[in-house]
């Protein structure tokens, strides 16, 4: 990948302050990016990371936001383009398991929660974007899917599994219909990244040795794998892919 086709981008990174969130931050700092941090509750690292950019001569901001609430995806766009002057990548990263329920404990209340979290936020990111990423020549979207949108995920994760299924058809529509204007809409589908505190809350260690055992090449994924994935495909502003997937799991699935 050429990072210089990232330096002086200006990206906005939904939940950039934590776990994969916090990684994409800081490989897109290192290329060079101006960087938009959205946080919802990791205030002090989204703090840290406005610090380590500007200590790499880059431009950045940390803004927070419920972006569940259309008006707080507005908000954040905008406070984003007012620093940076315009938008040239998306990265929409924020999404929960929030709690593991089977069908017959479901909830409508909690599916709309996970929907509104994983799926419905992201419309409205995107949304509010998207205007903004028109105004370039070529511009690129990356969405943040998961190993559960392509396999339905442990038992437990219905809704989660299917929001992020969700995601992989969103991306695909969206490519066909930005694609007039330059923007590339890819996803990634991240497999067992440890490190993060999603699995340090979701996943017992017996389940994350058990899930190893199965993987091909016989180790876990960490948030930095899932980053420069991130990256290179954000990277392919001007390329010729879009509406495509990148699968990040040690070769469990692949299709």
């Amino acid at each position: 990948m050429n990072q210089n086709k990232l330096n002086g981008k200006n990206v906005l990174i939904t939940a950039g302050a934590q776990g994969i969130g916090e990684s994409i931050s800081k490989h897109f700092i290192d290329a060079g990016s101006n960087v938009a941090i959205h946080y919802f509750s990791s205030a002090d690292t989204a703090n840290e990371l406005v610090i380590y950019a500007k200590s790499k001569g880059v431009n950045a901001v940390a803004i927070s936001g419920d972006l569940t609430k259309e008006a707080d995806a507005i908000t954040m766009v905008e406070k984003t383009v007012e620093v940076f002057g315009g938008l040239d990548i998306l990265i929409n990263n924020a999404g929960s398991l929030v709690a593991r329920r089977l069908l017959g404990e479901m909830e409508a209340e909690f599916w709309h929660k996970v929907m509104d979290i994983n799926m419905t936020s992201m419309m409205f990111v995107t949304k509010a974007a998207v205007p903004y990423l028109a105004k370039n020549d070529t511009s690129s979207i990356v969405n943040l899917a998961s190993l559960a949108g392509r396999k339905g995920g442990h038992p437990g994760s219905l809704v989660y599994a299917t929001s992020k299924g969700a995601i992989l058809t969103f991306t695909r529509a969206l490519s066909t219909e930005l694609g007039p204007q330059g923007t590339k809409v890819n996803a990634v589908a991240p497999g067992l990244i440890l490190g993060t505190s999603f699995h340090n809350t979701h996943t017992t260690k017996e389940s994350a040795a058990e899930t190893i055992a199965g993987i091909p090449i016989q180790r876990a994924g960490n948030a930095a794998d899932v980053a420069r994935a991130v990256l290179y495909l954000a990277s392919e502003y001007d390329g010729f892919i879009t509406g495509a997937t990148l699968d990040i799991n040690g070769g469990v699935y692949n299709m």
